[in-house]
């Protein structure tokens, strides 16, 4: 890396940013502003007069659907390239979407819960070729504010699109899931219009074969001790996140406060990530990666750790609230980049097998969030900050590199036999 690549500000990296790059952010926000179905189907199938166990039992196969879908865009990826695959897989999910406000009517259980399921398998399935599009096509010395600028994306999208909900619910709910389809569909038409062709792994010239390339990449993966650490990582990790939206709220109402402090906290996390994370990132991206995925971590956990001290005290709250973010933007850039550092022959596959785990993660994540608060009460907070270092100390392991094989230094001898002998 240069020395004018490392010290490279906010403004200097956007400016260095090639337009496909720009132009994939700009669809994945555009397509974050209409997911609205994990996020409201629960509440719109029970509206509409679905039980809470068949909402329920929706929203989970929505879960599970999305956990495969990002290993099938994995292997679409790895296959076709990543703008087929988000071609394919936006097409695909504008219709599914779409249909849920016409099955969700009686005697239609079973065709909804299908089309939620595919709908969460195809949505899912365009985040890999995402990843592993900007990757590619992001200068080397700034691809971990790439996915600073991609984590940014989400987060506006995420922060703007329970406004924009809102607007569409005071005029009909069904909106939402056309609105959803639409985007979708908008995606994938700017990502086919706009999106450069690139081939998959599998479609690139094959070079010289290796023992390593002979093996499965999913096989490579698991016998890859270093990438499991950092899927462990990731995995504990994600599953403290998800008390950020389950226990935390249970916590303040739990300690006397309104309602509104949790409104404060999400608005503080949102616009402190939003506002400061590609600052920070321009300094984290010069640190070696272990270091910023286990000291984030930390710092993350110190967070959490200090929401068990807050009862009683909202300022406590938003402080911890700040710690946890900062963890976030320190360690968030360079988790999330990490797969794609992988060799091309397995890249696209090691992305989509830890976009699987979060969702894994995010599905379990409240359910173990609820548990636990039933049984510890505040002191889940103290489990989490265990489990947040716990994650820090594989995120260290798992990104340190490793070091390079040092070829056997000849024996005199042999090195003069090697200079003298015949050519």
């Amino acid at each position: 890396m240069s020395d004018d690549a490392s010290t490279a500000g906010v403004f200097a990296v956007l400016k260095a940013t090639p337009l496909p790059v720009r132009y994939l952010l700009g669809g994945v926000l555009v397509n974050q502003l209409g997911a609205f179905v994990q996020t409201f189907l629960l509440l719109y199938l029970t509206l509409r007069g679905v039980s809470v166990a068949a909402a329920g039992a929706c929203l989970v196969a929505y879960s599970v659907g999305a956990i495969f879908g990002t290993i099938l865009g994995g292997e679409l990826t790895h296959r076709f390239g990543p703008r087929a695959t988000i071609v394919t897989a936006m097409t695909a999910s504008a219709p599914l979407v779409a249909l849920i406000p016409w099955l969700s009517g009686p005697g239609m259980f079973w065709a909804l819960i299908a089309v939620v399921a595919l709908a969460g398998l195809v949505t899912q399935a365009y985040r890999p070729a995402a990843a592993v599009l900007l990757s590619d096509l992001m200068p080397e010395e700034h691809q971990v504010m790439g996915f600073s600028m991609m984590r940014i994306a989400l987060n506006i999208g995420a922060a703007l699109a329970p406004l924009l909900a809102a607007g569409l619910i005071l005029v009909d709910w069904d909106l939402l899931f056309w609105a959803d389809g639409a985007t979708a569909l908008l995606y994938s038409i700017l990502a086919f219009s706009l999106l450069p062709k690139t081939p998959g792994a599998a479609e690139e010239p094959a070079e010289e074969e290796v023992e390593g390339d002979r093996r499965s990449a999913y096989a490579a993966l698991v016998r890859d001790n270093r990438f499991l650490l950092y899927l462990g990582a990731v995995f504990v990790g994600t599953i403290v996140y998800a008390q950020f939206t389950v226990a935390l709220p249970l916590t303040i109402v739990a300690g006397g406060h309104s309602a509104t402090l949790y409104s404060a906290v999400l608005a503080t996390s949102s616009l402190v990530l939003i506002i400061s994370e590609l600052k920070i990132t321009t300094y984290v991206r010069k640190w070696p990666p272990q270091l910023a995925g286990g000291l984030g971590h930390f710092i993350f956990a110190l967070g959490v750790g200090g929401y068990g001290l807050t009862t009683g005290s909202s300022v406590l709250v938003i402080l911890s609230t700040v710690l946890f973010v900062s963890g976030l933007m320190i360690s968030g850039p360079s988790m999330f980049a990490h797969p794609a550092k992988s060799p091309a022959r397995v890249k696209a596959r090691y992305i989509g097998t830890s976009h699987a785990v979060i969702g894994l993660a995010s599905a379990i994540g409240p359910l173990f969030g609820v548990f636990a608060w039933t049984r510890l009460g505040n002191g889940i907070w103290l489990l989490c900050f265990g489990m947040g270092v716990v994650a820090g100390l594989f995120a260290w392991a798992g990104m340190t590199p490793k070091a390079p094989k040092l070829s056997p230094v000849p024996e005199a001898g042999t090195t003069q036999e090697a200079v003298g002998g015949k050519a």
